[in-house]
């Protein structure tokens, strides 16, 4: 005689209960940082999710929004160099991008030179 198992429960990320008793679920969330210690502290970056802009970050902001579970590209641009990570996101998750502008050592000298140098964008998955 064949044995009946019990089905598998899917496990969901729940924030807790509607006014009817019923399970809510917590969103997906995404928080980008600017507040890096290693930041030029110049210059915005502009953010954009899946081609679609999302904020636009000065030194010391942060920005939050829902996001659906699943593949993502997040893009930072800082109007001279770009930076393009790809990332997944599961159900209920709170994703954490740090992003910085970043000064190469040479700064100095190319402010010296030219009066103006290249910043470069750097996005790190995790919280500050």
């Amino acid at each position: 005689m064949p044995t009946i198992e019990a089905p598998v429960e899917a496990v969901l990320p729940v924030s807790g209960t509607d006014d009817d008793g019923f399970p809510v679920l917590r969103p997906t969330t995404l928080t980008i940082h600017r507040t890096s210690p290693a930041d030029a502290k110049d210059r915005q970056i502009l953010m954009s999710l899946d081609g679609r802009k999302i904020a636009t970050l000065l030194y010391g902001q942060r920005h939050t929004c829902e996001i659906a579970p699943g593949p993502h590209r997040l893009r930072a641009n800082n109007t001279l160099v770009w930076k393009t990570v790809a990332f997944d996101a599961a159900p209920g998750e709170e994703v954490h991008f740090t992003c910085a502008n970043r000064a190469p050592g040479s700064l100095l000298y190319l402010l010296f030179v030219f009066g103006v140098g290249p910043m470069y964008v750097t996005l790190t998955r995790g919280a500050p």
